[in-house]
Formats: structure tokens, C-alpha cells, sequence
């Protein structure tokens, strides 16, 4: 990686593929590092052994770094009112394929923040890079990791988020722009979301902090990694760029929506997760997302109620409840394999 992220050893070109829980692969991960990117697997709706097993599989797969993934957010308080309340709102929406809601709901993964399993585990497996979500863990367990010699990225959507990622020593802040699709990292949500656009976002980080940068949110092509590189960034992170590759964990039906003509449109929801997340415009959004009286159950209880809807609906031939994020740049994806996208990217950039 050039400039200043050239102490990333064996990463070759300035291009990160974000982890994206769902979507990548250690496949995908594996290509993206054997081509010169810095590779990613999300582990942060994993248990430990399903980290560690997607972590050998990348392994088997290439013998350069790659970067693991961590959801950092505040732990789910359980409340039975709010949650029975959410299920009775989309009971309607069930009944439509024949189904009835889940009894209850469950916080279906943990926050990195209260998971030592985890921790030891990647102190144990000590992957080259270990990337944050969300937020950022306690101090001493940025401590371990980096005496453990491994190298730390925390994405940040606001400068006052950048500068607490610099304040921990955390080595990379990836500044998570308005126009990526999936979760927004906003470390804490219930205080609003000032949406600032990547190239924007970039610049105003990279004038206050001694550390790199990488950008994220809506780039697709080398012209938009140049133009970032331009403003200050060290590196960027592209996550939708490589939805349609063959390596991706994408289905038929969201290959397809990436695809038509509904990649050209993306919103903003938390009705899916509990958080507020990007993808492409489907009933979720339009429908179940519409304004009304009721108030979501925390992060990651909500997913749970949106994962049964999709099954309830998917079991009847129906999409429309499918979780397809998404950045604003979704339209211009290419279906090839990664190494291709990734020689594609690097001839752009240096046009």
C-alpha cells in the first residue's frame, strides 16, 4: 500500500475490499490478497469457531494478509414490551405468506466489546489486520491486539469519531462516508447521523490527523480512487464493487437486483437490523420503513425479526423483504473475478 500505509507488508496496491458480513468470503478474500489488495471476512455475526474456521479457510487460500472484521457495538438490552410490540406491527406482513411472527426475539450475535472468546481467539489465530465496527473495544484489548503485532483499522463517520479512533492508537481510520452501502459505523446512533459524503469526510480527516486514511463509501472504479487518493487518502475500501464477483457469497436474486435498474436506488433504513444500514429499495424500506409509532428493538434483536420475515417470505417465492445492501454507487458494479476487478481498478487509478 503506497505513502503512508506502507507498513502493511505484502499488501501491494492501496485497495481494501470491506468485510461485509453475508457477502464476502474467505474466497473472495483470499483473491483479493493474492491480487495485491488487502482482502476481508467479517467475523462479527460469527461465534468463535465459525471465525476461526472461516479464518483457516481464507488461510488455505492465500499465504498474504488479509483483514478480520469486528462489530463493536453498544451490547443489546433485551426488552420484551418493545420487542412484542415490534413483532405485532409486522404480523400483517407474515400473514401475507401464510406465517405468523416468531414468539420472541433473540440478540442472534454478540458485540465484540463483551466477547473474550473472541478476543483470545484472534491472539491466538493473530491475523495480519483486525479491523473495528461501529465503535471501538476497550483500551487494553487495542493493547493486546497490537502487542500481538497486529494492525488496527476502526472506521469513523464524523472527525470527532476520527480523532477518539486516533486517540486509541488504533493505526488506520477508515472514514466511512454517507454514500457506503451496508451498516453505518456511527459509533452512537440514537444521537443522529450527520451524513457526511465520503470526499468530504476524507478531507476533513486527513487535515486534523496524524494517521492514514482509507476511504470508504461509493467508490467503484480507479477515477474514484484517485480522487480520493487526491484529497488525502492513504488507501480505499470497496465493498459493493464486489458484490457481483463470482467469488462473493451473493444470491441469484440479489445479483439480479444489482444488475437492474433498482441498483440506482438505495436508502437508508434501521428498520432491517436496528441500525441504520444502506441497500437497495425493496417493501423494507418502502413499507415496513414508512414512518409510524413504533420504536425498534436494540441492535441486533431487530435482525432477527427482519431474518424470519425474509424466510417466511422466501419460503412463498418472494424477495421482496430480501436484506440487498448496497452503496450509492451500486449501478456501476462489474461482474468479473476479483483479481480481474482488481488489475481493472489499478489500471484506472493510474490512468
Amino acid at each position: 500500500m503506497k505513502d503512508k500505509a506502507t507498513h502493511i507488508p505484502g499488501v501491494e496496491f492501496p485497495i481494501i475490499q470491506a468485510p461485509m458480513v453475508g457477502v464476502s468470503t474467505p474466497k473472495l478474500a483470499a483473491a483479493v490478497s493474492n491480487a495485491g489488495g488487502l482482502g476481508s471476512i467479517g467475523i462479527g455475526a460469527s461465534t468463535p469457531e465459525q471465525a476461526r474456521a472461516m479464518i483457516s479457510e481464507t488461510r488455505v487460500l492465500t499465504n498474504k494478509p488479509f483483514n478480520v472484521n469486528l462489530f463493536c457495538h453498544r451490547p443489546a438490552m433485551a426488552n420484551a414490551q418493545r420487542e412484542a410490540a415490534w413483532l405485532e406491527y409486522l404480523r400483517p406482513y407474515f400473514a401475507e405468506f401464510g406465517a405468523t411472527p416468531p414468539a420472541e426475539l433473540k440478540e442472534i450475535y454478540k458485540s465484540f466489546l463483551q466477547d473474550e472468546a473472541m478476543l483470545e481467539l484472534l491472539l491466538s489465530e493473530r491475523p495480519a489486520v483486525v479491523s473495528f465496527h461501529f465503535g471501538l473495544p476497550p483500551q487494553e484489548q487495542i493493547r493486546a491486539l497490537k502487542q500481538a503485532g497486529i494492525i488496527l483499522l476502526a472506521s469513523a463517520t464524523t472527525p470527532a469519531e476520527a480523532a477518539l479512533v486516533e486517540e486509541a492508537e488504533v493505526d488506520f481510520i477508515v472514514a466511512q462516508g454517507i454514500e457506503a452501502g451496508g451498516h453505518r459505523g456511527v459509533f452512537e446512533p440514537e444521537q443522529g447521523d450527520e451524513g457526511i459524503g465520503t470526499l468530504p469526510l476524507v478531507r476533513l480527516i486527513a487535515k486534523q490527523t496524524r494517521l492514514p486514511v482509507i476511504a470508504a463509501g461509493g467508490i467503484m472504479d480507479g477515477q474514484g480512487i484517485a480522487a480520493a487518493m487526491a484529497l488525502g487518502a492513504s488507501a480505499v475500501q470497496l465493498g459493493t464493487a464486489f458484490i457481483l464477483c463470482p467469488e462473493s457469497s451473493a444470491n441469484a436474486a440479489y445479483r439480479q437486483a444489482m444488475k437492474s435498474e433498482r441498483a440506482r436506488h438505495t436508502q437508508i433504513t434501521s428498520v432491517i437490523s436496528g441500525r441504520p444500514a444502506r441497500g437497495i429499495i425493496n417493501r423494507m424500506f418502502s413499507e415496513v420503513g414508512a414512518p409510524g409509532p413504533y420504536r425498534l428493538p436494540d441492535y441486533p434483536i431487530t435482525y432477527d425479526a427482519a431474518k424470519a420475515l425474509h424466510a417466511a417470505a422466501s419460503a412463498r417465492g418472494s424477495n421482496d423483504f430480501a436484506v440487498q445492501w448496497a452503496g450509492q454507487g451500486a449501478a456501476l458494479a462489474r461482474e468479473m473475478p476479483a483479481a480481474e476487478l482488481i488489475r481493472t481498478l489499478v489500471e484506472e487509478m493510474n490512468g
